[in-house]
């Protein structure tokens, strides 16, 4: 199973929205992929940036799957790529 950029940004958007007790619309998220520090995104919330590494957009990713799917799945199943642009791989 793959999920799209886009849907890995909804993911995260949802994700903080829980965490920050706020809607999802109202988290901006930038994808980031660096050689040296792998996968991170950087997340606007109520005027507030952090930065989210690798496990905390899987950790994202396994809750949206599960949310939006009904799938439950575990860290060592999901993984961030690139190609044109930056997608997850599902192993269900």
């Amino acid at each position: 199973m793959r999920l799209s950029e886009q849907q890995l940004i909804n993911a995260v958007c949802e994700h903080m929205a829980e965490r920050k007790q706020t809607r999802p619309e109202l988290v901006n998220v930038e994808l980031q992929w660096d050689e040296q520090y792998g996968y991170s995104a950087e997340v606007t919330v109520d005027g507030r940036t952090q930065v989210l590494v690798e496990a905390n957009l899987i950790e994202a990713v396994m809750r949206y799957v599960y949310h939006h799917f009904n799938i439950r799945v575990y860290r060592e199943d999901v993984s961030l790529d690139i190609d044109d642009e930056m997608y997850v791989e599902l192993r269900v």
